[in-house]
């Protein structure tokens, strides 16, 4: 029996690592543990010298309320694991709950006993408050749902993120089976491959605060992940059976000048090309086969967001559209890039055809935006550190196992249109590729090289109209901006392929030597299907 109140299921939160006595207790004294926290500054650029721009965002906590009907589930002063919130028998759940997953107040000197306990337990733990849910809102009959139809989601900041993957992946921390009530998994900045710092990842015997729960052998051990890690090196793998990696999203930061824990030092160490303490190569994950060869990537978007702060990637309006997108929206939209040609510059090419080593780095910008929006739903730049990277070497040596890029996921969504009579959903996507540092022999080339330029770079314009009716198609267009039309007015053919997915195929050529051919290819996809509920 399908469950009347989808997509709108309750939403767990799990906090991220806290990692002083004093900060488990401020967590601790937090009913919301950080969810209710807003902001009302936004870094436009990456110029931190620079004044910021206002932008109120409430917090997610009061957004889920106002835009979505989500309610916290705290009763004259008790929670959901207190006795004294059941004998109450006017308290119900609805399945529009806001559930905070309070694994530190075990830990805390306010409310635990100040001991913190391992990462196994809190996991163990989570399947227990998962299951005390579902018990409470089947047992409202306002809700109308069976016990095996009740779906959840999580939602994790950092260490959070890994607290939900060990109930996730290993058995061993979920022996009545919770997962399988879980409908999505949404993650901001978890470190799903470990924290690096001054480019070592966190070492295994650092046990003070816990902090080797970051190291990628005490990952595998908790995450069940053992053997992908001795085969790989890495633990940001999902076992496609027992977690579908198309119900994840991973939510990226890319400003770490922001970051201001221990004043500074923790972005100082973390570097470039992280949030000021997970970097971003490690903030995504991928699904992994049951014979251990990669799966499908979970989806992923980027934000010029720091870890936490003012500045912070939960509290901010790009995160939170991407959430909601993808825990209620109705089109979900994967965007990969697929490499046919490459021109080199014709001095590089003659040394290639000479037979000499060449090489160099494409970085590949992408920034989408929805239709009447003034933010991003995904935003990766050179500045920032968030594009996505191939080298040359790679792709000569094999164009078609390398030349296809995943750049990002967008979810688009009705109840978010400009226009609400117009059916089409629609959005621009920018693209560029960056003059790379060519290298000859391992030599650097600069004998014709203009720092910042771009071999390829323009936006498009993608409208979409979903089927009205079972048998109908998708109606797909586009167009160029250089093309002078700010009207996707180029109607194209959306290519029916397997699970009930369309791919769309637009091509792009920089017609210049040095230069770059190839395709911009979406897979297109209704999101929420099974939907009963529209608001």
């Amino acid at each position: 029996m399908a469950n009347p109140s989808t997509p709108f299921h309750p939403i767990i939160y799990v906090r991220g690592y806290a990692m002083t006595p004093g900060e488990i207790d401020a967590t601790s004294a937090d009913p919301f543990c950080g969810f209710n926290l807003g902001s009302t500054v936004y870094r436009a650029v990456p110029d931190k010298t620079g004044q910021p721009r206002k932008y109120i965002f409430e917090s997610p906590v009061v957004r889920l309320a106002s835009d979505f009907g989500y309610r916290d589930v705290y009763e004259d002063g008790y929670d959901i694991l207190d006795p004294e919130w059941s004998a109450d028998p006017d308290n119900r759940l609805g399945s529009r709950s806001i559930v905070i997953y309070r694994y530190y107040d075990e830990a805390s000197r306010l409310l635990g006993i100040g001991r913190t306990p391992d990462i196994e337990t809190f996991s163990a733990k989570l399947g227990e408050l998962i299951l005390r849910v579902r018990d409470l809102v089947c047992a409202n009959p306002e809700n109308g749902v069976a016990p095996d139809d009740f779906r959840c989601y999580l939602v994790a900041h950092s260490m959070g993120g890994l607290v939900c993957r060990g109930l996730l992946q290993n058995p061993a921390s979920d022996k009545k089976n919770a997962r399988r009530h879980v409908g999505k998994f949404f993650t901001y900045a978890t470190p799903h491959d470990g924290i690096e710092m001054a480019g070592m990842n966190t070492p295994s015997w650092l046990s003070l605060a816990d902090m080797n729960n970051f190291n990628r052998g005490e990952m595998a051990r908790y995450l069940d992940l053992q053997d992908a890690y001795a085969a790989t090196g890495s633990v940001a793998w999902l076992p496609e059976e027992r977690f579908a990696p198309e119900r994840v999203f991973c939510m990226v930061g890319s400003n770490r000048m922001d970051y201001e824990v221990a004043l500074g030092a923790s972005r100082t160490f973390a570097g470039h090309g992280s949030d000021g303490l997970v970097r971003i190569e490690n903030a995504t994950l991928q699904g992994l086969k049951a014979d251990g060869t990669p799966g499908a990537p979970c989806a992923k978007a980027f934000a010029y967001r720091a870890h936490s702060g003012y500045f912070g990637i939960v509290n901010s309006e790009e995160a939170y559209q991407n959430l909601t997108r993808f825990l209620f929206g109705d089109v979900r939209v994967d965007v990969w890039v697929d490499i046919d040609a490459i021109r080199l510059p014709q001095q590089v090419q003659e040394a290639a055809d000479a037979g000499r080593k060449i090489n160099a780095l494409y970085q590949f910008e992408v920034l989408a935006a929805p239709r009447g929006k003034l933010w991003f739903l995904t935003r990766r730049t050179a500045e920032e550190d968030s594009v996505a990277c191939l080298a040359h070497a790679d792709w000569s040596a094999a164009p078609k196992k390398n030349g296809s890029l995943y750049l990002s996921s967008v979810f688009l969504a009705n109840r978010a249109r400009v226009d609400p009579q117009r059916r089409s959903l629609a959005y621009s996507l920018a693209l560029g590729v960056r003059v790379p540092d060519y290298e000859i022999d391992r030599k650097l080339w600069i004998n014709e090289h203009y720092e910042g330029g771009y071999l390829f770079r323009n936006a498009l314009i993608l409208e979409m109209v979903p089927p009205a009716a079972k048998g109908e198609k998708w109606q797909v267009s586009y167009a160029w901006q250089n093309q002078g039309s700010s009207n996707a007015d180029t109607g194209i053919d959306a290519k029916s392929i397997r699970g009930g997915k369309v791919e769309v195929r637009i091509p792009f050529d920089s017609q210049t030597t040095p230069g770059i051919r190839g395709r911009l290819r979406f897979v297109v996809t209704a999101w929420n299907a099974d939907a009963v509920l529209t608001e």
